[in-house]
């Protein structure tokens, strides 16, 4: 059965999120929250917790879409390739915030995602979320265990998503209510930006 973590988002507690990154260093999965919906994640250099993820979501390892969590905007030019001052001005702009920005990735991507072309980035407005990818040293992957069919609650309320999710990861943090609307999704790897998907971040940045 999962731990289920209590970390203030104002000042996250450095035992408590070293207790997080050890777990998922060991390959385990977190469900953790962001500046939208929970997220689900683990380690995006571990092809084991990469595949329980997969599994998870029901999918084929190599047909995911999952997003990095980055720390910030360096962290994300490890695994992008050069991006335009243009690009770069839109990121800026934006993050840390409600978006994911997709992106031509480069050779460093981890083997999992190796066929993949693009990567989706986040860089969420989340203390607790930068956090771990901070200790843990590279990004977490971000699926989100928002359903549509699924009552609201279960993506917002920490102790209903630890009810649901329990014996399907290692850890539920409890980070306060999450918010109920999904990131805006822009594609920036062609030669101009396209809005995939409108959710909590605004889409007038370009």
């Amino acid at each position: 059965m999962a731990q289920f973590i209590k970390v203030y988002p104002q000042n996250p507690n450095e035992k408590e999120i070293a207790k997080i990154v050890k777990v998922l260093q060991e390959g385990g999965l977190i469900i953790y929250p962001t500046d939208t919906v929970y997220g689900l994640g683990c380690d995006i250099t571990n092809n084991k917790a990469l595949e329980r993820v997969a599994k998870i979501k029901g999918i084929k390892l190599e047909k995911a879409n999952f997003s990095f969590v980055c720390s910030d905007l360096s962290n994300i030019s490890d695994y992008v390739k050069q991006i335009d001052t243009a690009t770069f001005k839109i990121l800026k702009r934006s993050l840390p915030g409600p978006y994911t920005f997709i992106l031509p990735g480069n050779n460093n991507l981890p083997k999992a995602f190796k066929n993949k072309t693009t990567v989706g980035i986040r860089v969420p407005d989340n203390a607790i979320a930068l956090e771990i990818v901070k200790q843990l040293g590279n990004p977490i992957i971000s699926t989100s265990i928002y359903d549509d069919d699924e009552v609201i609650e279960y993506s917002t309320d920490p102790e209903l998503i630890f009810e649901k999710w329990q014996n399907l990861v290692d850890i539920v943090i409890d980070g306060g209510y999450g918010d109920n609307s999904p990131s805006t999704i822009i594609d920036l790897s062609g030669p101009e930006p396209v809005v995939v998907r409108e959710g909590k971040g605004d889409i007038d940045i370009f």
